[in-house]
């Protein structure tokens, strides 16, 4: 029993020696999570007691990316500015650096280097535009009088002369010329803008070295106008410089820009600097280029007539809005004159309204008529077997008024006949660009025979001489409308006809001659973009006056 209360008594101490282990061991844990609880504590104390810390420090963070974006954005307005600039004077560089580079850089051409040259050497190399390719001189740099808007009026061609001499007025008075504006609202109704006739960035590059051309008004300004009606005004026709000078530049000076909202004939024909004159050349006969799309669509036609032999251009104006305002009824039946009767009364802007048909067909004002136009071809000798290619649009009484021409020419051919209704798609309802084709063919044509002294007419008889003197009959219609009413009365004998009609165009077939110039009546005298005489030959040549008093 002894031992036994001896053993449980062992037992009972080491139990209690255990349990003091065990209440020893849990109060060093509970020491030490104290301690570590007081060592967060602190930390948290740390964290708290920097919090301002912090916040200085994100805010130093916060300015410094601030900083960052900065200097990222001064940067690239740097890097833009120097790319505009290198971009600026590319142009010599390339013309410096690419001498002797290998050909692939370089045009070798000996025509094309030729015709650059001719550009420097005041334009008198004829050469068709339409295979140039200009270095671009460095841009001209002056001190910008104000901005020049213009308003074109008429048909293309009328246009065309119109731009050649805004630019030529942008130059002399040092302004910035904005993109010309084309009409919209005239009877042929087309909407298409600049750039869909013409090429607007190589107008642009051509002449950089003339003037400065922007495609619209900067942003400032623009905005102004919103609010401020823009200086609008039609400047007087066949003025010299020093109108534009003493009338047009103060009132730039005072508003910073003016808009032109008439520009047809609004510069002279003669009295101006050679330097004038010839820049009006360099934009009608480079600048003014018409867009990829029409220049390809243009070779093609050309193509076409070339594989098939010769060919004439007849530039039949025998189209109702001609005769409409012409007042030119020679021909017509009584229903047809009662329309375009109508027709001219119901355009306020053709001043002229009662007008006598006959009287002004003796004067030679009418456009020929179709019947009157192949009597004339045969009399000159014009092969019957030779192409005709019809540039006009729809001729007033169709294929009745037609039919005469036909028998007598039967190889009378139009765009609409040698080229797929698809190709022509695109330009239909464009009269201007449709005219801008019949503009291309009319160049490249053996013969150009206009039947009225119309824009297109003149513009492409002047560009036809520039091209060389390429052969163009101008008709003298006061003297053939005699002759034609002669022979149809049995007055005269064919044989007299053909060689009176033969004898008085001898010396009308595009040949060189100085302009003739008429004081005081620009109306009567030689156009300038039918005769650029200062673009062919001598500048300094002294033109023919006439006297008519």
């Amino acid at each position: 029993m002894v031992g036994n209360c001896e053993k449980k008594q062992e037992k009972t101490g080491e139990f209690a020696i255990t349990m003091c282990k065990i209440q020893e061991s849990s109060r060093e844990r509970k020491l030490r999570g104290g301690e570590r609880m007081c060592e967060m504590g602190n930390k948290l104390k740390t964290i708290l007691s920097d919090s301002s810390k912090l916040e200085k420090w994100r805010a130093t963070m916060n300015r410094s990316s601030r900083i960052k974006l900065m200097l990222k954005a001064i940067t690239t307005i740097l890097l833009w500015t120097v790319v505009f600039q290198l971009m600026a004077i590319s142009h010599v560089w390339r013309a410096t650096l690419l001498k002797g580079w290998p050909s692939c850089f370089q045009n070798n051409d000996n025509n094309d280097n030729d015709y650059y040259n001719s550009l420097e050497n005041h334009l008198n190399l004829q050469l068709p535009i339409s295979s140039s390719k200009i270095l671009h001189t460095p841009k001209r740099v002056y001190k910008n009088n104000g901005y020049l808007m213009v308003s074109c009026n008429g048909g293309l061609n009328q246009m065309r002369a119109a731009i050649c001499d805004m630019v030529a007025i942008a130059k002399h008075l040092n302004v910035t010329l904005i993109v010309p504006e084309l009409d919209k609202t005239s009877f042929w109704n087309d909407p298409s803008e600049f750039r869909d006739i013409f090429d607007l960035d190589h107008f642009i590059t051509s002449l950089r070295d003339e003037v400065r051309i922007l495609k619209e008004l900067p942003l400032k300004l623009k905005l102004r106008n919103e609010f401020k009606p823009m200086y609008s005004l039609p400047p007087v026709s066949w003025s010299d410089l020093s109108y534009y000078q003493n009338q047009i530049l103060p009132l730039i000076l005072k508003n910073k820009v003016v808009q032109l909202n008439k520009t047809d004939t609004r510069l002279a024909n003669n009295r101006l600097p050679a330097e004038i004159q010839k820049l009006r050349c360099k934009v009608n006969y480079d600048a003014l280029k018409f867009t990829p799309q029409i220049e390809e669509l243009g070779k093609r036609v050309v193509k076409i007539l070339r594989q098939r032999g010769p060919f004439l251009v007849l530039h039949l104006r025998y189209e109702m809005d001609m005769l409409s305002f012409s007042g030119c009824t020679q021909g017509c039946n009584k229903n047809e004159v009662d329309e375009l009767t109508r027709m001219r009364y119901s355009y306020p802007w053709w001043k002229e309204k009662n007008i006598d048909s006959d009287a002004k067909r003796r004067e030679g004002l009418c456009p020929m008529t179709p019947e009157e136009t192949a009597l004339t071809l045969r009399a000159l000798g014009i092969d019957r077997n030779i192409q005709i290619y019809i540039a006009a649009g729809e001729i007033y009484g169709g294929k009745r008024r037609m039919a005469g021409l036909a028998y007598f020419f039967p190889k009378l051919v139009r765009k609409e006949t040698l080229l797929n209704p698809s190709d022509l798609n695109f330009f239909r309802n464009h009269s201007s660009q449709m005219a801008a084709l019949d503009y291309l063919v009319s160049l490249e044509s053996d013969i150009f025979v206009p039947t009225y002294d119309g824009n297109m007419a003149k513009v492409v008889e002047g560009h036809r001489r520039f091209l060389n003197f390429k052969k163009t009959i101008t008709l003298d219609r006061r003297l053939l409308v005699e002759l034609i009413d002669r022979y149809t009365t049995k007055s005269l004998s064919w044989n007299e006809f053909s060689s009176s009609v033969k004898k008085i165009h001898a010396n009308r077939m595009g040949t060189f001659h100085p302009r003739i110039m008429i004081p005081d009546k620009p109306k009567e005298e030689d156009y300038f973009y039918a005769n650029p005489y200062e673009c062919l030959e001598d500048p300094n040549y002294i033109p023919l006056v006439h006297d008519l008093n």
